[in-house]
């Protein structure tokens, strides 16, 4: 059975067999766009978790003694129900929370949203993507008036002359795509910014393994922005902007020309620590490639390491500028991206998880928006709720509080959510300031969490709702070209195992709703389609028959937009017109502020935190599989020799890391991959190393993205057991 990868959003092309024995099927590589024959080792291994040894099979209860017990799904259901009922007629709708996520199918996400506005009607709605992508995804909207996470297919990277690549470690996050890097590599055109010296980064060959394929620019934690604000000074400085392409193409140039003024390189290295001449270098470089100057072409590509800011948005629409001031965007060839993470976080942002969305990429405000949709769902317009709270801001907002006296508050009094349903999340290791959110999660009335595995958030949860998974249901997932491809089931669900789907058609006749929800994954779809239709991601060409036609006919699946059944896709947008009112698109002045929580006496260093090639997100999932938990068992802070040796902190120590949210421990490892004043973690974990306990959840300001990627911190050796005792 053909089918995609459960992990990234580079949805790699495989095949699964049927097997007898201890997992159902064998997993083997083909042939697709993104991934051309390859898998990582979380690819290979993805058979492993759907025999996980803690599967979840059966619907769990919390009982009077607190600990969760199996029970029927009618038991479960009926008490999802009855808590919702109680919870929505004590406090309002609005008390009522839902949290998706964006590894859900099309068909699931979409339901989710409807379900929410239809049934729930509450306003509160976000998912995990907005800790992903909603900085790009702003960006993206305000410049060209649409996000599609990349506007042209992965496989064009390979043709440009340079590649300038802020904020991702692809090397270790989708290994497969590398190989698009290959030709840029060989033309000595990769550029790399990154604080850590990556395994992104080593490609460029600056790491002394080769030689003359790229730059690696290792700025201050929380200083991307400058370092594109002075390139941008080069470019405009130097006269290498593509003047033509400005005026016929873009407004607001003007005002951007202005602002980069004060940002000339040497004043840019002040900042953010790189020379003066690398800036120039750089720009000369990206200006060499770019079509205006006759070369092959470049691109600008952003990541989470830069998005993940409380100036992520303006740090994207620094980059789109530095794209636009070089003619790159809706040309063949060049162009700007942001590569998605999540394995649907293209599609999981475009019908109806976000706060403020409906689907098809529809604002909910939009009176045209509410009533086409509304007429697809069969529901008066004024019934569906407004926007709703982004997500931390949703999660710092949840359970009752402490009031006068002592008394708990009620939601007409503070305006928290005391009930909320999680989808395809794991909270409590993925959020920010996570401890605090903990807390919140189990001041709940009512915490209900579908999963696949008992989750760090699944054991706080009241009642538990086990769910099937990639390979044992239909649907589709949209990669991170917004190719829209088609999953396929190839096993049966241990157990019982249910849909999503299911679950909501349940929930909702339970609640007494009239509104349809069908099981049918290809039912569900075509709704999505009409939902979509008109929209800026439309669908409404697309089936589930049309795409598994185009695959048998060898074809590689269809990008939105495609708006009737007869239109062949759109692999590169932007070709004729932006998606704007008057089709141009817009350059937006921008400005450095610097990290929400910098350094200072009490906390000297900067954290920074990412992945590591053998985990995925919260480790769910990777920390199931044996063959990569042995590989990475625990959690790791990387400290570069000098700083250890300052800090009395030797490689294997324990390293007490507090910040203003608090402290956690994990194993030293010594290495000069990072700054001597920077210290990296990976977020794979629970427990007592779980970095995103120690996170600021500081926000961007315009998209609502936490500030992952930075914060301030103290680290020293944590005492041994023997001293503590004494």
């Amino acid at each position: 059975m053909d089918t995609h990868c459960p992990y990234c959003a580079l949805q790699c092309g495989m095949t699964l067999t049927p097997a007898r024995g201890p997992l159902p099927v064998t997993v083997a590589p083909r042939d697709f766009p993104t991934n051309r024959g390859g898998l990582c080792q979380k690819g290979w291994t993805s058979a492993t978790v759907l025999r996980a040894p803690d599967r979840l099979t059966s619907p769990l209860l919390r009982g009077p003694d607190g600990e969760l017990r199996p029970a029927s799904w009618d038991e479960a259901l009926d008490a999802v129900a009855a808590g919702i009922g109680r919870v929505q007629a004590a406090h309002g709708r609005d008390a009522v929370a839902v949290f998706g996520g964006g590894g859900l199918t099309n068909e699931k996400a979409y339901a989710l949203g409807k379900f929410a506005r239809t049934v729930l009607r509450t306003a509160n709605i976000d998912y995990n993507g907005r800790f992903c992508m909603a900085s790009a995804a702003a960006g993206a909207n305000r410049a060209f008036g649409a996000d599609r996470g990349l506007p042209f297919p992965l496989a064009d990277l390979g043709g440009a002359d340079a590649v300038l690549l802020l904020g991702s470690n692809v090397a270790e996050t989708m290994p497969p795509s590398v190989q698009h890097l290959a030709g840029v590599r060989a033309r000595g055109g990769l550029v790399v910014v990154d604080p850590r010296r990556s395994a992104t980064a080593a490609l460029t060959g600056e790491a002394g393994d080769a030689v003359g394929q790229g730059v690696h620019l290792q700025p201050v934690p929380g200083t991307d922005l400058v370092v594109l604000l002075a390139l941008l000074h080069v470019v405009v400085a130097e006269g290498l902007a593509d003047t033509a392409y400005l005026d016929a193409r873009t407004t607001g140039f003007d005002d951007v020309r202005r602002s980069v003024a004060g940002w000339w390189p040497e004043r840019a290295e002040s900042v953010c620590g790189v020379p003066a001449g690398r800036l120039r270098h750089v720009a000369r470089l990206l200006a060499a490639a770019s079509p205006v100057h006759g070369g092959a072409g470049a691109y600008v590509l952003t990541g989470r390491g830069v998005e993940q800011s409380s100036q992520g948005t303006a740090t994207v629409t620094a980059a789109i500028d530095l794209a636009l001031a070089l003619g790159l965007p809706g040309r063949v060839g060049s162009g700007y991206g942001a590569i998605t993470g999540q394995g649907n976080g293209q599609g999981g942002r475009e019908h109806g998880q976000k706060a403020d969305q409906l689907p098809g990429y529809r604002r909910i405000d939009d009176p045209a928006a509410r009533a086409h949709v509304a007429a697809v769902w069969g529901v008066d317009p004024a019934t569906l709720p407004g926007p709703g709270m982004p997500a931390v801001e949703l999660l710092r907002s949840l359970g009752a509080r402490p009031g006068p006296g002592g008394a708990t508050t009620t939601y007409a009094d503070d305006g928290r959510p005391r009930a909320l349903l999680v989808h395809g999340s794991n909270v409590v290791v993925s959020a920010p300031d996570a401890d605090r959110v903990t807390a919140n999660l189990r001041a709940l009335d009512l915490l209900v969490v579908c999963d696949l595995v008992p989750s760090e958030t699944a054991l706080l949860a009241d009642v538990v709702l086990p769910v099937t998974q990639w390979a044992e249901e239909e649907g589709t997932m949209t990669s991170l070209e917004g190719r829209v491809i088609r999953r396929r089931r190839a096993a049966d669900a241990p157990g019982g195992a249910r849909s999503e789907l299911w679950i909501l058609a349940e929930l909702a006749r339970r609640l007494g709703s009239s509104v349809s929800f069908p099981t049918d994954p290809a039912a569900v779809f075509d709704e999505l389609a009409r939902a979509s239709a008109g929209g800026v991601a439309d669908y409404a060409g697309l089936s589930h028959a049309r795409l598994d036609a185009d695959e048998a006919d060898g074809g590689p699946g269809l990008h939105w937009p495609v708006p009737s059944p007869d239109h062949p896709g759109t692999p590169r947008m932007f070709l004729d017109r932006f998606a704007t009112p008057d089709g141009r698109a817009r350059l937006v002045a921008v400005d450095h502020t610097g990290p929400s929580d910098d350094v200072r006496p009490d906390a000297p260093l900067y954290l920074v935190t990412g992945r590591v090639l053998q985990h995925y997100q919260s480790g769910a999932q990777t920390r199931r599989v044996p063959e990569l938990d042995r590989l990475v068992p625990e959690p790791f802070v990387e400290v570069h020799p000098v700083l250890g040796t300052r800090l009395g902190v030797d490689d294997g120590d324990r390293a007490r890391l507090t910040t203003a949210r608090g402290a956690i421990e994990a194993v030293v490892r010594w290495t000069d991959r990072v700054r001597p004043d920077t210290v990296f973690m990976p977020f794979h974990w629970g427990g007592e190393g779980s970095v995103n306990r120690v996170t600021t959840d500081a926000t961007d300001p315009v998209s609502g993205m936490p500030e992952f990627k930075v914060c301030a911190v103290d680290v020293r050796r944590a005492p041994a057991l023997q001293e503590v005792a004494g």
